[in-house]
């Protein structure tokens, strides 16, 4: 099995400016892995990733009449709940995983569930984008709604620090390059978006059968620009039960959460997790630690950088291990719909992604 070591550089240095631009060269550049891993994150990650992706485990673990509260199948499903809608490389629709897609525009509006729209993105074009969230009500699973904006909001902090070093490169390296251009992007997006999930406990039939690796999560580029990424939780669902109890009676007091659940210390299934398609196109495995937020690149960061950082191919594979869920969060920092990914021909976001969505869902 290939394993490969990402770049790996500190919170305070991004916020000092000290990130070489060979270490960004070796993370983002034509020879990367496209893969960059920050540590020395803030002092509250730990905790809130354990109960974010707790969140995950509880969530699959609902029934299909709880689902149908949060789902949104105008939006394509691509706001709340969403299970078998996405295509993999055999043509088949994935039933392996749940997700939970949010709108981050909160992140510069608190008062937002969606980027606004306009006369040039009216909402029947583009209501994967613009449609509001589809938050599961809070007597369902108490507390996720603020664990996630809390989780997001820390991770799109971060990235907007990673935005910020790319940027210094791009200004020495290409020519016309606007000043802070993707800081401005990522801190300003009211349609970045985050993805919460759940890879389901294989059946017996399905670990028998066997799969290959990326039908999980078909081999794909993200088409934003930088993609935050937790280290998974692994939950083994037959020992800890990821049942939400809910209130009986209409005395009965709602919790202001839900506790977090045992998380097994290792994955039990060693080929489980991120594998990115190196240069040379062979797939390698790049283990994220629990205590650090990945970075990887996307196609809007390849264009807006005119190929100096390049968009990385990649899958993901649950655990083939009875009874165990695997768990995670994606942040996809995604520029607004009328930003310009291509500086040269002037494309903007909005119409560069109207295809992406379309090859991607079933």
């Amino acid at each position: 099995m290939a394993t490969a070591q990402p770049v790996v550089v500190s919170l305070a240095d991004l916020k000092s400016g000290n990130v070489s631009f060979e270490q960004l060269q070796e993370a983002f550049g034509p020879e990367s892995l496209g893969i960059l891993v920050v540590k020395d994150v803030p002092a509250e990650f730990p905790d809130l990733r354990s109960k974010l992706l707790s969140y995950a485990s509880y969530m699959g673990n609902l029934s299909e009449k709880d689902f149908d509260q949060f789902t949104n199948e105008a939006a394509k499903y691509l706001v709340g709940w969403s299970k078998g809608r996405e295509q993999l490389k055999d043509g088949g629709a994935d039933e392996f995983k749940g997700s939970f897609y949010a709108n981050c525009a909160f992140y510069v509006d608190p008062s937002l569930e969606s980027a606004k729209p306009t006369e040039q993105f009216p909402l029947d074009q583009f209501p994967e984008y613009l449609a509001p969230n589809s938050w599961p009500p809070n007597e369902m699973l108490p507390g996720f709604k603020p664990t996630m904006e809390q989780m997001c909001s820390l991770i799109i902090d971060t990235a907007v620090l990673v935005a910020r070093a790319c940027d210094k490169f791009a200004e020495k390296e290409i020519s016309d390059y606007p000043t802070a251009y993707l800081e401005n992007v990522v801190k300003s997006s009211s349609t970045t978006k985050a993805r919460l999930l759940h890879y389901y406990p294989m059946s017996e039939e399905a670990m028998a059968k066997g799969m290959e690796e990326d039908n999980w999560c078909a081999v794909h580029k993200d088409h934003g620009c930088l993609t935050g990424l937790t280290s998974a939780m692994f939950v083994d669902e037959l020992k800890t039960d990821a049942k939400v109890v809910k209130p009986e009676g209409s005395c009965q007091v709602v919790p202001s959460s839900l506790p977090t659940l045992e998380e097994l210390p290792t994955s039990p299934d060693a080929q489980a997790g991120l594998w990115i398609k190196d240069r040379k196109g062979v797939a390698v495995q790049v283990k994220i630690p629990k205590d650090c937020i990945a970075f990887q690149t996307g196609e809007a960061l390849e264009r807006i950088t005119r190929g100096k950082f390049r968009a990385v191919e990649h899958s993901v594979r649950g655990a083939y291990a009875k009874g165990v869920a695997r768990n995670t969060l994606a942040v996809f920092t995604q520029p607004n719909l009328e930003d310009e990914v291509d500086l040269d021909q002037h494309i903007n976001f909005g119409d560069f992604a109207r295809g992406i969505i379309a090859k991607n869902t079933v």
